[in-house]
């Protein structure tokens, strides 16, 4: 097989990560060998619990030869767990990520997914959220969350930051840097040239201040990304953009922080996205959901976003 293989982390050993993940192996074929990087004892266990019959065939990181593997059995790299220790998963999480990265480096593959991670536990106000420690390991500077749909996509310039403090990342490097990397990714993977609708940061663009950054920061951002060439337009309304006259017309959304745009992407799509990183040596991905460990042995969980992000390294 000469495709490169896809390397999924299991992510938090307390998740529902597990159920999706056979769930996907289900729901159709892949023809990119798939490489679990988990703990042997929890995927058996998991493979017991769910009665998911599939054989596990034990891999090893310094005699790893992708041309070899195929999907007819779980192609599992082992990470040891102590459930002993104080912070045992955070150890566990970490050293799967390594694992990850060397294989990476070693240009053994370029295609990563990660399963959900609580960023609370394990990042310790370290980094903004797991999209920053990854790119904090290949020393990536300009890095983009895309949170991925056909139909439409959104981006927000600020990620996981507190709203007292996203004003202060509103300016022009930020907003550039974040269209340059969409824009690049889908001519480049895409074959698009993307229409991209940049929001304003204030209700309807208007401020009761003196300083509105929609008209002093925004507005001639746009106009100067407009000159260069780019499909850009806006500032836009946050809150009519999303209605279906206005998205139609739209490839991507470009907000300025967090919910702003992923509360409407959600609540459209639901699990029918996928959360990629733009700006790293390789693609990462993530399934656009948490460990959600309420719903741990319900069998209820959807396996739609992760079955995209395989869906879609399968074809890159």
């Amino acid at each position: 097989m000469n495709t490169k293989p896809i390397l999924i982390i299991a992510g938090e050993p307390k998740s529902i990560f597990f159920e999706i993940f056979f769930k996907a192996l289900k729901s159709k074929k892949f023809k990119s060998p798939i490489i679990l990087i988990a703990s042997k004892k929890l995927l058996e266990l998991q493979l017991k619990k769910e009665k998911f019959n599939k054989k596990i065939k034990s891999l090893n990181i310094d005699n790893l030869n992708s041309s070899m593997l195929n999907n007819n059995s779980i192609n599992l790299l082992n990470v040891e767990l102590t459930n002993q220790k104080k912070n045992a998963s955070n150890k566990y999480i970490r050293n799967c990520f390594n694992i990850a990265f060397q294989i990476i480096r070693n240009k053994i593959t370029h295609k990563l997914i990660n399963g959900p991670i609580s960023k609370k536990k394990f990042l310790n106000k370290r980094y903004l959220g797991i999209t920053e420690y990854i790119a904090n390991q290949f020393s990536s500077k300009q890095i983009a969350m895309l949170i991925y749909n056909k139909n439409i996509s959104v981006c927000p310039v600020t990620t996981h930051l507190p709203l007292k403090k996203v004003v202060k990342k509103i300016n022009p490097k930020n907003i550039i840097e974040k269209i340059e990397l969409i824009n690049n990714f889908y001519k480049k993977k895409l074959g698009i040239n993307p229409r991209i609708a940049v929001l304003g940061l204030n209700p309807h663009c208007e401020s009761i201040d003196k300083f509105n950054e929609d008209e002093k920061i925004l507005k001639p951002t746009i106009k100067k990304l407009i000159k260069e060439k780019f499909n850009v337009s806006g500032p836009h309304p946050a809150d009519t953009i999303f209605l279906k006259k206005n998205r139609i017309n739209y490839d991507v959304v470009v907000g300025m922080y967090h919910d702003q745009v992923l509360t409407p992407i959600k609540a459209l799509y639901e699990f029918n996205a996928i959360n990629i990183t733009l700006g790293l040596p390789f693609i990462r991905i993530s399934p656009d959901h948490g460990p959600n460990e309420k719903m741990i042995g319900k069998n209820v969980s959807s396996p739609l976003s992760l079955i995209k992000a395989i869906t879609f390294l399968d074809k890159n």
